[in-house]
């Protein structure tokens, strides 16, 4: 560490770190407009501005900029420097010269960075009296609202938006004091990432438009840490509720997975809590065939008399639904009974992954680790489209290069522009094998088009060229084989190897390869890492779960008196044809939050609990078991799925479920059950869990309108609810401090510093972990004694078929995770269904692009809009927009021009 003096008090600080970083650790106040933990430093704004001193004798000093000063041993400095604070004041003044005085209808107010640091200045009055520019502001689509006229030229937005996240379409124009901060027209951001502006901007420039339907303030809304549930990454958010409903999302940081960004989908996704196909009661199907409300008892009894019917018993479980409630169902209908809720190639691939990752052979990397990766290949997986956070995390490991090159060149690697100037065009090594074009391609050493067995080939030759014991693959092209050649060298030559591979191309085989190269690279002494992506929330979870035994065909030919379906929709997993012939001599029980197919065959509905009004346990890809917490508190039959299946158990009079009244009951009964599951219960602390014998307040202390937002129907104010299931208070009333675990804490906030940016007083270090560890538990580590064999299974080269096309699923970050596209902001997002053809393809069928096609999957004939994508391999149809229909691919179809007239 280094030591320092900051106003005469001692100070140490990371020898990597500016001082504005060191003083921020340290716990001082200093206030920074520009800087940005993950974006480094570039000295724009001039508001950290501190006084250095040469030794104890010079009593002048001299004014640096925090953010671009590294810190030195025995250096001296001073923040309350009169001659420096009056300047930071001065800088405040000279930003909110054009600033509007819109503080209380701005809907920043309360949680704006400007605000913190105006009043940390000891800024209060203008001096400016005369006109101020002002701008036109832009519709930028339905998640990003603009109000230029609040920017102080940070350039954050510009620097996380293009130089982060790679976008193009947001850009800085004109100069001096009418830069404008913008797309080049009015148009809807296209970055999969740009509802970040609304937390990176630190006015309110960029607002949350979909926050502004329902607006509150900060302190009038109950948070609670959470779990993105729009992919298997495992991303930590915080819910904001206020009267019942979901308001907003935002980022919860974790040093280890997500830090300081989410994406679009996980961000804006969550419309369907607050849908009107809300599944909001239990619904029974009577003798006329239609689905009547009944009440709580009633739909228990009846649930009750449905299990004591006798016949055979079994229970369908769900990716999206918590290790808890997919457990209550598993010890409901027995072990043997519970089928996972996949479809059958899905869950083929699912437990192959979860071999793969239990064998603790392979070390799985967070987050964190992908943005540390040297070198790393990328084989088959559409990361943009189908894990957005990860490629991002990819996109700051290939900046590796560049900040070898600048600690060559003395350059701390926090200062940004020195980097990028030294750095050049320089990336590390970044191989993309995919059937399409994705949006990794611009930073990538080589991007590869090939058919998916075609990658998997390549693959299986990259493991057999760094270790001849591995299979080795007969025929393979001289074309494929020199790309093999050049993957393995790339590979060997880096310290930290990265595989990324995944389901989204339907290749089990690929998932194969992927394991081979990571195991070819650890038998060579690499420090490797294999990520294999899951699609839903807790798929990796429910594979653990079954271990991948039963699948959902399985399930779907076996003859049941009594079908239990949690929180899945059938047609998504399989053929209508299939499940009408499997239910037909069924009865049908489902639990779920909303309408869907499945719902609407059942004789009994239980409205189950959606992430928000339950909490529950998800893992992640990365084998990361995460608690979530339940912001609202339902008055109505809303429940957790698993109280529901409990207390049907109950009134059954099933023993299995004795004994579960509280989460932690039914966590502590799957822990011991599953051995993979033991750490379960360290994932969070217990619900009896009090700070200075207090419960955690989940509203803010200034919270209000407690009576106000009943008074329709009572001007008393109700009773706060309780929650049984955690040590959350309901209110604003409990302990709120340090001494808080990171996993439960329902927002950030410390004295002075009320917006996003308060995180920094919560770090060991800033842009490291939280102080007492990221929430979560590993519960895969690598072990240095386990093993995992070769797999074998070489598939053959790709041969085209006559008249015919290998359909592949193209992912789409908008509308294929069934929750999310519910919400209307996404809706506007998503892209009519289309069907790709390598341009000589379609000439081959005298087809143009936007013509209709049509082609038949999964027994259905489909209209397709037709797109050319030269670089797609002949003899292969890329498939884009119809997730549902995602189990029937990889498929041989044929496909037609639409007759005219065709809708």
């Amino acid at each position: 560490m280094t030591n320092f003096l900051v106003d005469g008090k001692p100070c140490s600080g990371k020898p990597d770190e500016n001082l504005l970083q060191a003083c921020l650790a340290a716990g001082l106040d200093l206030p920074y407009f520009c800087w940005h933990p993950s974006l480094g430093s570039v000295g724009a704004c001039r508001q950290c501005a501190v006084k250095q001193y040469a030794n104890e004798d010079d009593k002048t000093g001299h004014m640096v900029m925090a953010c671009m000063t590294p810190v030195t041993e025995g250096a001296r400095y001073s923040l309350e420097d009169p001659q420096a604070a009056a300047f930071r004041a001065s800088v405040i003044e000279w930003l909110m010269i054009n600033h509007p005085h819109d503080c209380p209808v701005c809907e920043e107010g309360g949680e704006c960075h400007l605000q913190d640091m105006t009043m940390m200045t000891g800024h209060a009055y203008r001096s400016y009296r005369f006109t101020k520019r002002t701008h036109r502001n832009q519709n930028l689509g339905p998640f990003i609202k603009h109000e230029m006229n609040r920017c102080i030229a940070c350039y954050r937005c510009t620097r996380f938006y293009r130089d982060y996240a790679g976008g193009r379409d947001l850009d800085v124009f004109a100069a001096h004091d009418h830069v404008y901060f913008g797309r080049h027209e009015d148009g809807t951001l296209e970055s999969e990432f740009s509802g970040n502006l609304v937390e990176i901007c630190p006015t309110g420039v960029f607002t949350d438009k979909t926050f502004s339907a329902r607006y509150a303030r900060k302190w009038d809304m109950r948070g609670a840490p959470s779990v993105c549930t729009g992919c298997g990454l495992g991303c930590n958010t915080t819910v904001n509720e206020r009267a019942g409903e979901v308001r907003r999302i935002v980022n919860r940081y974790n040093g280890s997975v997500n830090g300081y960004f989410l994406c679009d989908r996980g961000r804006f996704g969550y419309g369907f809590v607050n849908a009107p196909e809300r599944i909001r009661m239990p619904l029974v199907r009577g003798a006329d065939g239609k689905q009547t409300a009944v009440s709580h008892e009633d739909a228990i009894s009846h649930f009750a008399a449905m299990l004591g019917a006798g016949g055979r018993i079994i229970g369908i479980g769900s990716p999206r639904a918590s290790l808890e409630s997919n457990f209550a169902l598993r010890t409901l209908v027995g072990a043997e009974n519970f089928y996972l809720g996949f479809s059958a190639h899905e869950g083929r691939m699912l437990s192959l992954i979860a071999n793969i990752l239990s064998s603790r052979a392979l070390h799985i990397p967070s987050l964190r680790d992908v943005e540390h990766a040297d070198t790393v290949l990328v084989l088959g997986s559409d990361l943009p489209n189908a894990a957005p956070r990860a490629a991002l995390a990819v996109r700051q490991a290939v900046r590796g290069a560049a900040f070898e090159l600048a600690t060559k060149a003395n350059i701390p690697h926090w200062q940004d522009g020195g980097v990028r100037t030294v750095a050049g065009e320089a990336l590390s090594p970044l191989f993309v094998a995919t059937p399409a074009t994705t949006r990794l391609d611009d930073i990538a050493h080589t991007a590869l088009r090939a058919a998916p067995a075609d990658i998997a080939r390549l693959g299986f030759a990259v493991a057999a060229c760094i270790d001849p014991a591995a299979p080795a693959v007969a025929g393979l092209s001289a074309d494929l084989a020199a790309q093999a050649r050049m993957i393995a060298d790339a590979l060997l030559a880096a310290e930290r190897p990265l595989i990324i591979s995944g389901v989204e191309a339907g290749e089990i085989s690929m998932i194969q390869a992927a394991a081979n190269i990571a195991l070819a690279l650890r038998a060579r002494q690499k420090s490797v890492a294999l990520m294999l992506n899951v699609p839903e929330c807790n798929s990796l979870g429910l594979a653990l779960m079954t271990n991948g035994q039963t699948n959902f065909e399985a399930a779907l030919a076996t003859p049941a008196a009594l079908v239990i379906v949690l929180e899945n929709e059938l047609s998504r997993r399989t053929g209508n044809m299939a499940i009408d012939a499997a239910l037909s001599a069924a009865r049908l029980v489902v639990l779920d939050h909303s309408e869907s197919p499945t719902t609407q065959r059942a004789e009994l509905v239980l409205p189950a609990a959606s992430f928000a009004e339950s909490g529950g346990t998800l893992v992640s890809s990365e084998g990361r078991a995460q608690r979530f917490y339940q912001p609202i508190f339902t008055e109505n039959d809303i429940g957790a799925a698993w109280r529901w299946l409990s207390d049907a158990c109950r009134a059954a009079e099933n023993n299995e479920c004795e004994g579960w009244s509280t989460e932690d009951d039914i966590v502590a009964a799957l822990a011991d059950a599953l051995p993979c599951f033991s750490a379960l219960p360290d994932t969070a602390p217990s619900e009896d869990f009090r700070v200075a014998g207090c419960k955690i307040p989940s509203e803010p202390h200034r919270f209000s309108g407690r009576t106000a937002m009943h008074a329709g129907r009572n001007v008393r104010e109700p009773k706060p609810p309780v929650s049984a299931d955690s040590p959350f208070s309901t209110t604003m009333e409990g302990y709120y401090g340090g001494e808080v675990p990171p996993a439960l804490l329902p927002f950030f906030w410390a004295p002075s510093w009320n917006s996003v940016q308060s995180v920094n007083k919560f770090q060991t270090e800033i842009g490291g972990a939280l102080a007492g560890g990221d929430p979560g538990v590993r519960l895969l580590e690598a072990r240095t004694e386990a093993a995992l064999a070769y797999y074998t299974g070489v598939p053959e080269s790709f041969a085209p078929r006559p008249d015919m096309w290998l359909a592949v699923m193209l992912p789409r970050v908008f509308g294929d995770e069934e929750q999310s596209a519910r919400a209307a902001p996404i809706r506007e997002r998503m892209t009519p269904p289309l069907l790709a053809l390598n341009d000589k393809d379609a000439a081959m069928i005298d087809a143009t692009a936007g013509q209709l096609l049509e082609c038949e999957m999964d027994g259905e004939l489909q209209s397709l809009v037709l797109e050319i994508q030269p670089k797609l391999p002949r003899g292969v149809a890329g498939v884009a927009g119809l997730a549902a229909k995602a189990h029937a691919m990889p498929a041989w179809i044929r496909i037609t021009k639409a007759e005219p007239g065709t809708p």
